[in-house]
């Protein structure tokens, strides 16, 4: 409850619409929407539909899954898409809302094909990259259970686990009777029995379900009537039994469209991941089809209940420092001005559309006693035939900040030519914010970037 307080206390201080360079949007370089969560080794995974796919008129074309990842909730790792069809499920057309989970070291993705029927994907890793699990629908319009329905959507599977093994998917849209629940058998690629279902107040979409002390709890967007809040019901099964709780949250600000929510638990707190439009309309778009992902803090009352969620721009703790002594990809980002990211030819993903005055920024970096160096893993090309290249500033706690050192960028040979390059550092330590900026003639493509790390002080 303090921390909440704390939270409050803040934005009435400062002022919700005057706090800058804060988390929220927590990736600003792609438009992503629909979070599924998975908690995985010390990581929240969050898989999303992919709003890039997306015109800026015209309706939702999402036809791949993204996926980010942080072990701070500061520091987010674009792993670019890992999941799309029809190249890894040739009977769908569409991947929306996907939602995650692990089982004996496999990861299954469940996804709706828009709203015509659910798949199932699998990966030995989290990060993908995820293939047809079963060269077909999960679940159809003809799965046991499911209809008879009115005007049944067919999508936004959830899938949870329970304590003794049991998995469940929850899924279904567009009206108070049309929530289905059914099991999954251990291999989580098959279905148990015939779907169920109860009643749902105003449910509209987006079914979650988590459990906290023993309680299960479904949350659920309501209709356009209802405003397209969070609400959530509790009960003693994950099946039945269930009773409405309240509000895990309203409309998210800079939204005023659909709502879309995940709900999980990471170092001992839990947490909403969600999407806005802020991005968007910063960026001067339309608004309607580009989403962008936001989170902030839950919190459970001691009688159970869920207290209505705070929308924050900054309302969430940094769970530990990143270590600088380690690979960092590029594209492990908290703030950026400017940059992509894309494939290279190694499978992995670096920043892109790099231009002079653009930058990118990491937070709580822990540089100990001190660090004495810094290397980069770059790549530069030709642009009108000229060989092109440019610097890398480092800098301490502001974009213009103190420059602790400046790597130079060399035309390598080719933007997948990579090249590890090294400068020397003024010596620095302790905790800092640190911006990577990029210098160069071209406000374009000056090079790419894949991953950096720092040197400690020799002894």
């Amino acid at each position: 409850m303090f921390r909440r307080f704390l939270i409050i206390s803040l934005l009435l201080l400062v002022g919700f619409e005057n706090i800058v360079n804060a988390d929220n949007p927590i990736v600003s370089h792609r438009y992503l929407a629909d979070p599924g969560a998975l908690v995985y080794n010390g990581h929240v995974y969050l898989y999303c539909s992919n709003d890039d796919q997306n015109p800026y008129e015209g309706g939702y074309k999402m036809s791949s899954i993204v996926c980010v990842s942080s072990s701070d909730l500061k520091n987010w790792t674009d792993h670019g898409k890992v999941f799309q069809v029809p190249q890894d499920a040739t009977w769908a057309i569409k991947s929306w809302a996907p939602s995650p989970v692990e089982r004996n070291g496999k990861f299954y993705l469940y996804f709706g094909n828009g709203g015509n029927g659910i798949g199932v994907a699998i990966a030995d890793s989290p990060a993908g990259p995820f293939t047809d699990a079963i060269d077909g629908k999960l679940v159809t319009s003809e799965t046991p259970g499911v209809m008879p329905a009115e005007h049944m959507w067919l999508f936004d599977p959830m899938t949870f686990i329970d304590d003794d093994g049991q998995a469940y998917m929850y899924f279904g849209g567009n009206g108070e009777n049309n929530m289905r629940v059914i099991k999954l058998n251990d291999d989580m690629i098959s279905v148990d029995g015939k779907a169920t279902s109860f009643k749902v107040p105003y449910f509209f979409e987006a079914s979650w379900m988590h459990k906290y002390e023993g309680k299960y709890y479904f949350s659920y967007s309501t209709n356009p009537r209802n405003g397209m809040r969070i609400d959530y019901m509790v009960g003693d099964s994950p099946v039945d039994g269930f009773t409405y709780g309240g509000v895990v949250s309203n409309q998210p600000p800079d939204n005023n469209n659909n709502n879309h929510h995940a709900i999980f638990q990471l170092g001992g707190n839990w947490y909403q991941a969600y999407h806005n439009r802020v991005v968007a309309k910063n960026n001067g778009i339309p608004t309607g089809y580009r989403r962008n992902l936001c989170l902030d803090a839950i919190f459970h009352n001691e009688d159970g209940s869920i207290e209505t969620m705070v929308n924050t721009v900054d309302g969430v703790q940094q769970l530990m420092h990143l270590n600088p002594f380690q690979r960092i990809e590029a594209e492990t980002i908290n703030e950026q001005k400017g940059i992509k990211t894309a494939v290279n030819l190694n499978g992995g993903l670096h920043l892109t559309a790099i231009g002079n005055g653009d930058w990118i920024k990491v937070k709580g970096v822990d540089f100990g006693d001190g660090a004495h160096s810094f290397t980069a893993n770059v790549a530069s090309g030709l642009i009108n035939g000229e060989p092109k290249g440019g610097e890398i500033e480092i800098r301490l706690d502001e974009e213009n900040g103190a420059v602790i050192g400046t790597l130079v960028v060399p035309y390598t040979g080719g933007l997948d030519v990579w090249k590890k390059e090294t400068t020397v550092l003024t010596e620095t330590s302790g905790i800092h914010d640190v911006y990577f900026k990029f210098k160069g003639d071209s406000a374009q493509q000056l090079f790419n970037f894949d991953y950096w790390q720092f040197e400690k002080n020799p002894d």
